[in-house]
């Protein structure tokens, strides 16, 4: 399973090289959300871009809006979480110097590590050029995904766990490995889409949980990043849907999965057994536009894929 990806998110280049419009509407209603849901998570590389852009329309100023009303909250949050868990290390390290006991040790340890925290993400809201963590994306996080509507290509903001239309919410936590969709599954649980609704996520490099096995026998996990050696970006095929709330109450989701096939031999031999699908450039408008009557051609499409070899190393 690709549990996380890091994605493209400067939108002028999706512009540049691959003539993508952006649905604005579309962001506004994502960073309008945020304002409203916790559960909304958009990388921070998304958000400085916005913020770095020359806001020129209505629909820009009002986006810019948005992620600065959700940074002062997030920053002034965070600020009374640090000057709590400051008291809460004081209280602790005063209690220590006459008496130690179990729950001043917990209140140190757990004091200092949500102090830290705090710094961590204070540090990732003030900056202004992202880092490559800002760029990482995770089940149930928001990024660009391109598709193609009355043959234009369009960028739209979707959640990377796909809820298919017409199937309950509660799918989400029934199924939470809907982020990804197997090859061998297209023609089952993901019929309504294979051939109808295909996107591509721009992305560097994919992260894999990863079993490993220590000096004494026992097993642990570790989290492993895979780089396509001399290929750079890559245009992960995708299935996505747009989702609508019978009973109206809750906004339409856009969300999508990544395919994933049977990995090369370096992945396997890392210790994963899934890989994502990179599709070659000149596939991207047959991708877009599938013919639900040709699903040969598509299967086509991911067997002419790209085949670089993936380094990977210890995720950061």
């Amino acid at each position: 399973m690709c549990y996380s990806a890091q994605i493209k998110a400067e939108y002028d280049k999706y512009v540049r090289e691959f003539g993508a419009k952006l649905t604005v509407e579309d962001y506004v209603r994502l960073f309008w959300e945020r304002r409203n849901s916790k559960k909304t998570k958009v990388p921070r590389a998304i958000d400085l871009d916005f913020l770095r852009h020359e806001a020129r329309t209505d629909e820009a100023r009002e986006i810019q809006r948005f992620i600065r009303e959700y940074d002062a909250e997030q920053i002034a949050a965070l600020e009374q979480e640090t000057f709590k868990q400051r008291k809460r290390l004081a209280d602790a390290e005063r209690t220590l110097q006459t008496k130690t006991t179990k729950k001043a040790l917990d209140d140190r340890r757990i004091a200092s590590d949500k102090i830290a925290w705090c710094k961590s993400k204070l540090a990732a809201l003030k900056r202004t050029d992202p880092a490559s963590v800002d760029r990482r994306i995770f089940p149930g996080w928001y990024c660009h995904v391109m598709v193609s509507e009355g043959g234009q290509r369009l960028l739209k903001p979707m959640r990377y766990q796909c809820r298919l239309a017409g199937k309950p919410a509660f799918y989400d936590t029934k199924y939470p490995g809907t982020y990804n969709a197997r090859r061998d599954n297209l023609e089952g649980f993901w019929k309504g889409v294979f051939g109808v609704s295909h996107g591509i996520m721009v992305a560097d490099a994919f992260y894999e949980n990863v079993e490993r096995i220590d000096e004494a026998g026992k097993p642990y996990n570790t989290v492993l990043e895979f780089k396509p050696r001399g290929l750079g970006t890559m245009l992960v095929a995708c299935l996505w849907s747009r989702w609508t709330d019978p009973a109206g109450k809750e906004p339409d989701l856009l969300s999508f999965a990544a395919i994933t096939d049977e990995p090369p031999a370096e992945v396997a031999a890392a210790g994963h057994d899934r890989c994502i699908i990179p599709i070659k450039a000149e596939n991207i408008d047959a991708w877009l536009n599938p013919d639900p009557r040709n699903l040969s051609a598509l299967y086509a499409i991911l067997d002419d894929r790209e085949r670089p070899y993936y380094e990977h190393r210890m995720a950061a």
